[in-house]
């Protein structure tokens, strides 16, 4: 199991089947960028239209192109009822046109101005992007502002599309062992959230997707006033603004149906799954523990958490790693992670691969030493000053990037968190003491809230 599990189970699920940026994302959930005291991050720009749509504006002028992206506050766990997957559906039929752009014509578009878009689905947001040069931001605003308004679904194109989407989850997920074992994991870890159902939904549903379930979830949930635009790039504020008041300023504002997420009841039994398959071939182990999130549960413990994925799996000097794969040798990789940005609860994370000829029993043993170790005896000073030395040189990755500033804002507004709560992450994570990260880990590994996993090879019959 890799450090690319949770990002795998749960982050987005693009337009074409591909997850949508793995690297990126595990900066965001894991290395938050830390900047030293009172710097500002990206000092973004932000303002509201009159009908409600926020406007995110991030300024970086080092290049002549703008990264466009629509955040839109609904998703897998606002589906209805039955109708896992619905969010995701739409995501694709949002490329079926409009009156004035019929099917295909707007990925034409973008592609012959020189420009690349997608589209991702995650449990909590669903999102629309472009990255075109900066003269043709106007160009992507029209397109994006007229499906947001205007959809145009025929029963024909509900119909390919769903056959579509059944072909990719039997691509994605029911052809692979891996990703079977993990939509299984996410249902034993939630036992009422609807985290715990996969963002390309439970297959038996999505056969029974209908046109009239597309239609009403796009009525629902796709309006200007449930929607966050950011642009990031060669762009001045007040162009942005202008060009925003001109496109999305346009379209209507509309009763949002609320996101009336269900409440996890409390978890008092630690459950263990196993699975084998012959396509298989090396066996992993993995352990995950719900945890507060950013925005929900014991919130007091979220930064304290990251130092504590750091310090137990943050590389080569993390101490699972040094006890499992420098040490003993029992695992080739070992290491921990941390989902803190969401609507609901997150997961704390550690996972382990045996060496050839070894055991999971042996992996485990390690990792329950490491975790003994750490509960009796708690970090060190030394081990949070290396963590946070760690987590401000990660940064400068995701500072770097001209989409990374775009997606850790459309990610964190999108979950409930304000734009003043991202810019002082800086500040809280310094703060953060040697005995509030013992304090988390205490409240954390809890095995009542935990769930084992092992993925087994099995001989071919």
């Amino acid at each position: 199991m890799t450090v690319l599990r949770i990002a795998i189970r749960r982050i987005a699920i693009r337009r074409d089947g591909i997850r949508q940026g793995l690297l990126a994302v595990l900066a965001v959930l894991l290395l938050w960028p830390i900047a030293p005291a009172g710097a500002a991050m990206f000092n973004p720009k932000t303002f509201m239209l009159e009908n409600g749509m926020q406007v995110v504006v991030i300024e970086d002028h080092r290049a002549p192109v703008v990264t466009h992206m629509v955040w839109y506050r609904v998703g897998a766990a606002d589906d209805p009822p039955g109708k896992s997957g619905i969010a995701h559906f739409l995501e694709h039929l949002m490329f079926k046109g409009t009156e004035a752009h019929p099917a295909g014509e707007f990925s034409r578009i973008v592609a012959r101005n020189g420009g690349r878009e997608n589209a991702f689905t995650t449990h909590d947001y669903t999102g629309y992007y472009q990255e075109v040069a900066a003269n043709k931001l106007e160009l992507v605003m029209q397109l994006e502002a007229d499906r947001m308004a205007n959809l145009l679904l025929r029963d024909h194109d509900v119909e390919t599309e769903r056959l579509v989407i059944i072909e990719e989850r039997r691509a994605r997920i029911d052809n692979d062992p891996a990703a079977l074992f993990n939509e299984q994991i996410g249902a034993a870890q939630y036992l009422a959230d609807h985290y715990g159902i996969p963002v390309i939904g439970w297959k038996h549903e999505m056969e029974g997707l209908t046109h009239a379930d597309a239609i009403a979830f796009y009525r629902a949930h796709y309006a200007p006033n449930n929607a966050i635009l950011i642009v990031a790039g060669d762009v001045a504020a007040d162009q942005v603004r202008r060009l925003a008041e001109k496109y999305y300023g346009a379209v209507a504002a509309r009763p949002i149906e609320p996101r009336n997420r269900v409440k996890e009841p409390p978890q008092l039994a630690a459950r263990r799954l196993t699975m084998s398959d012959p396509r298989i071939r090396e066996a992993t182990w993995s352990r995950s523990y719900l945890a507060p999130s950013r925005t929900a549960g014991e919130v007091k413990y979220a930064y304290p958490l990251v130092i504590l994925a750091e310090v137990l799996g943050g590389g080569a000097t993390s101490r699972i790693y040094r006890a499992l794969v420098i040490g003993d040798g029992a695992a080739t990789n070992a290491g921990a992670w941390y989902d803190s940005i969401g609507l609901d609860s997150g997961q704390f994370g550690l996972y382990a691969r045996p060496k050839a000829g070894g055991s999971t029993d042996a992996v485990e043993a390690g990792v329950d030493r490491v975790l003994a170790e750490l509960l009796a005896r708690g970090i060190t000073a030394e081990e949070l000053d290396r963590a946070k030395t760690r987590l401000l040189a990660s940064s400068i990755y995701v500072r770097d990037n001209l989409s990374g500033g775009a997606q850790l804002f459309g990610r964190a507004l999108t979950s409930g968190l304000t734009i003043e709560q991202i810019e002082a992450w800086p500040e809280n994570i310094a703060a953060v003491t040697v005995d509030q990260v013992n304090e988390a880990a205490r409240y954390v590994f809890d095995p009542r809230k935990s769930v084992t996993g092992v993925l087994l090879p099995k001989p071919a019959s």
